[in-house]
């Protein structure tokens, strides 16, 4: 099987790359960086050959996908910078990336008869009340630019394709990038308290269950909308930031102390960020595939694989 893989340098992209190597598959890596940046975790490391592509240059994007032709395409290349989108000199270029990159990635992937796995996100929902949102669920409502253009994105890709999985995850860490795990034990340097929101309640997911996730999709035709994190410790224990930060400083050994806050208090987002972040994994379950592991044992693993703790 032959992978193309958008978004190489980031978290995702980098594990999905290592996941599709360690199983024997050709996979080519792309990015607007001029260079891939794998990262040697001590357990492998990518010898995918690596392309500089700007998904939002059309002709670019048939012309990268044709001469690879693959049999799957994992698209985690996106604008993630939530806050950064609400500025209005960005608006357009976020929308050019999410929305228009992937519609130019949707139509190549039509073009050689690939499959499609799109990346989504929690943020296509308002959350509003405390239901954990389903895969299937239509009551779209995005309160930020950010969760506007990946739902603009995921029309496109319903649009343009019928072989597609649209995966959609929240609070994603993983080894390379910046995420959530690394700020609060890069801000415990300096601060003897944190203070963090409580209001805000989902689950994390780790970008290396999620990318095996990814791959097993890939190797079956079990298309359609999927939600993805993380399981949580017991059946619908969700949990806040507050407590991500609290696990995070546990499993360090550190004293640092995290103040609970609501988001209203919090008050230093320029985007608006949903409360209810739960996702309904049922689907995935139902249709064979794999639980991500606990969140808690995801954490400790990142640690370990990251030197911050050790056996």
């Amino acid at each position: 099987m032959k992978i193309f893989v958008t978004g190489a340098n980031g978290q995702l992209g980098h594990d999905v790359i290592n996941e599709a190597g360690k199983r024997g598959y050709q996979t080519v890596g792309t990015g607007t960086k001029p260079q891939y940046s794998g990262i040697d975790d001590g357990s492998f490391v990518t010898t995918a050959p690596y392309l500089s592509l700007d998904i939002t240059n059309k002709k670019a994007v048939q012309d990268s996908i044709t001469a690879f032709h693959p049999d799957v395409i994992v698209h985690c290349a996106a604008w993630t910078a939530v806050d950064d989108a609400e500025d209005a000199e960005n608006k357009d270029r976020v929308f050019s990336i999410n929305a228009g990159g992937s519609r130019n990635i949707a139509e190549a992937a039509n073009l050689v008869g690939a499959k499609l796995i799109y990346i989504s996100t929690d943020y296509v929902f308002d959350g509003s009340g405390t239901r954990p949102w389903e895969a299937d669920d239509k009551c779209y409502a995005p309160l930020n630019i950010y969760g506007q253009s990946k739902l603009a994105g995921e029309s496109a890709v319903r649009e343009l394709t019928e072989k597609y999985f649209i995966v959609r995850i929240a609070w994603a860490f993983g080894l390379s990038g910046n995420n959530f795990v690394k700020t609060m034990l890069r801000v415990r340097k300096t601060r003897a308290a944190v203070r963090v929101v409580s209001d805000q309640i989902g689950t994390p997911t780790y970008t290396r269950d999620l990318a095996r996730l990814l791959i097993d999709m890939a190797e079956t035709e079990k298309y359609g909308t999927y939600h993805a994190t993380n399981s949580e410790e017991k059946p619908n224990s969700y949990i806040s930031w507050f407590d991500f930060t609290r696990e995070i400083y546990r499993q360090a050994g550190l004293s640092t102390e995290v103040i609970p806050v609501t988001t209203a208090e919090y008050g230093q987002s320029k985007a608006k960020r949903p409360l209810n972040s739960r996702l309904d994994k049922q689907k995935m379950e139902k249709e064979g595939f794999s639980p991500l592991p606990c969140w808690k044992d995801a954490l400790h693993r990142y640690l370990l694989e990251t030197g911050e703790i050790s056996e």
